[in-house]
């Protein structure tokens, strides 16, 4: 009976650590995806991690919308689903220029989600395969 109780334990155990995954991803939303914003500025950070890769832009005062002015944190898909749009750890560094287009927090917060990104040569980087632009759009 002992053994029996401890083999139900392990198990439920194990079913939550599966499970714990899971748990830690979230939907993108809480972004106002009736909105779309263009933020140009200098990347702050670039953060090529999971769950979801990270660019820190700082937006002038004199930018063409005021709406856009400051520190601002855009979320991407995946580095692996980014990795499949032609991303790389490489693609921005620290200081480069850059120019994002996504959709805002909803609580207007200082945070977006990233629809696409434009690199040097001025070829638009979506997020997501699915996206327009995307091998699969």
């Amino acid at each position: 009976m002992k053994l029996r109780l401890n083999i139900v334990a392990l198990g439920a155990v194990m079913a939550a650590a599966a499970a714990a995954p899971a748990l830690a991803h979230h939907s993108f939303a809480m972004f106002d995806q009736a909105k779309m914003y263009t933020w140009t500025g200098t990347l702050e950070e670039f953060n090529w991690t999971n769950p979801h890769v990270h660019l820190t832009v700082k937006v002038p005062a004199d930018a063409a919308d005021p709406a856009t002015v400051g520190r601002w944190d855009i979320e991407g898909a995946s580095p692996n689903i980014m990795a499949r749009q032609g991303w790389t750890r490489n693609t921005f560094k620290v200081g480069d220029q850059v120019t994002i287009v996504g959709h805002p927090l909803k609580d207007g917060g200082k945070g977006g989600s990233l629809y696409y990104a434009v690199d040097k040569n001025g070829k638009k980087l979506f997020h997501d395969v699915n996206r327009k632009g995307g091998p699969a759009g």
